[in-house]
């Protein structure tokens, strides 16, 4: 069976340096906010060419942090793509603000700029864009109606560790950059894990505080914040596998590069190639998605749905999220994930095409 994620044997490489310093770790006990998180957030702001960068527990708290640490009114509104996960938007209710959802393209999944400006109000604080599967939204496009409304902009760069435009990384173009370091992304820890990062000092020593029941001293809180501290054996193995993150990024883009040169059935719709990003999922499209990812797996081929239900048709959210989205809806009801780990090889990811170019041949 060709698994749609190892993380086992993804990680294998990474464990034997983590496991050689952890009996220095255990040896220090210092097991919160110590030198491996410091370590951890000194190395991925320089990565990230970025001036910090702050450990926290997830990505989601990353963004809701990324929202609360401009304290705006209670209702603002924060324009969001209609197709992203549900972290996205439910950071933006938890921050006591409204999601304003914004029609992805059909062509990159990624936010559609040309349909921003017509969702702007009096009400609009911050345009929150997700650089989904690790494909950049048209950053130049946003920072200019940011400017022009004096909107706050809160990268979601969960999927996106390492993507790059005209030599910027993810999470250095807006305001704030929000990661998430669940162990199926490319950076991915051994639980949960997030970051922010930021070029202000201001935002800095703020979320700082933010993060650690907002207290910048020790039993005084000058704000009202919440725990939310990347661990520090999780900062360990970041700061390891931080190390090898280009390898990894490059390893995955070779097996798009196949999936892009080989795969040729007339029902599928392969995503746009793009040498600066990176892919955390390989996302197809086809009318056939459910009897494809049967067929794949009745070839021993795991594949994944990313994601099978827009979020204005969650159940939790149908009293929240308005409207009409068909251009969602329809990413929602096509799209599938096929294997694209740094755990597979390339012999793995040719068989997979042949499969996929066999389906339906007959039609």
């Amino acid at each position: 069976m060709i698994l749609y994620e190892n993380l086992q044997k993804l990680n294998q490489e990474f464990i034997t340096e983590f496991e050689f310093k952890l009996p220095e770790f255990w040896k220090k006990g210092w097991y919160i906010l110590g030198e491996n998180v410091n370590n951890f957030e000194t190395n991925f702001a320089k990565y990230n060419n970025s001036k910090y960068c702050l450990g926290l527990a997830n990505g989601l708290d990353a963004l809701y942090l990324g929202l609360k640490v401009f304290e705006f009114p209670d209702k603002c509104e924060v324009i969001v793509p209609s197709n992203t996960y549900i972290a996205t938007i439910l950071s933006i209710i938890n921050a006591g603000l409204t999601p304003v959802l914004v029609e992805p393209n059909i062509d990159d999944y990624l936010i559609n700029v040309s349909r921003i400006e017509k969702k702007i109000t009096e009400k609009t604080v911050a345009i929150m864009p997700v650089h989904l599967y690790g494909k950049l939204c048209d950053m130049d496009k946003i920072a200019e109606l940011a400017t022009k409304y004096n909107l706050k902009v809160i990268e979601d760069c969960a999927q996106a560790h390492g993507a790059s435009y005209n030599n910027t990384k993810a999470g250095a173009f807006g305001d704030i950059g929000a990661f998430s370091f669940y162990p199926t992304k490319n950076l991915g820890a051994l639980g949960d894990g997030g970051a922010i990062t930021t070029n202000s000092e201001e935002l800095y020593v703020k979320l700082k505080a933010l993060r650690n029941y907002g207290s910048e001293k020790k039993y005084y809180n000058k704000y009202i914040g919440i725990n939310s501290r990347l661990d520090e054996i999780q900062a360990l193995f970041l700061t390891i596998k931080l190390q090898k993150l280009d390898k990894i990024n490059l390893h995955k883009s070779k097996l798009a590069a196949i999936y892009n040169q080989k795969i040729n059935n007339p029902h599928i719709i392969k995503p746009i190639h793009s040498e600066e990003n990176v892919y955390h999922i390989y996302p197809i499209r086809t009318v056939f998605r459910n009897e494809l990812k049967e067929y794949l797996f009745s070839n021993n081929i795991q594949s994944e749905i990313h994601y099978p239900l827009a979020p204005h048709k969650q159940e939790g959210y149908k009293n929240i999220l308005t409207g009409n989205y068909p251009i969602s809806e329809e990413i929602h009801t096509t799209i599938l994930s096929l294997p694209i780990s740094y755990a597979n090889s390339t012999t793995e990811i040719e068989y997979v095409c042949a499969v996929i170019n066999n389906f339906k041949k007959q039609c």
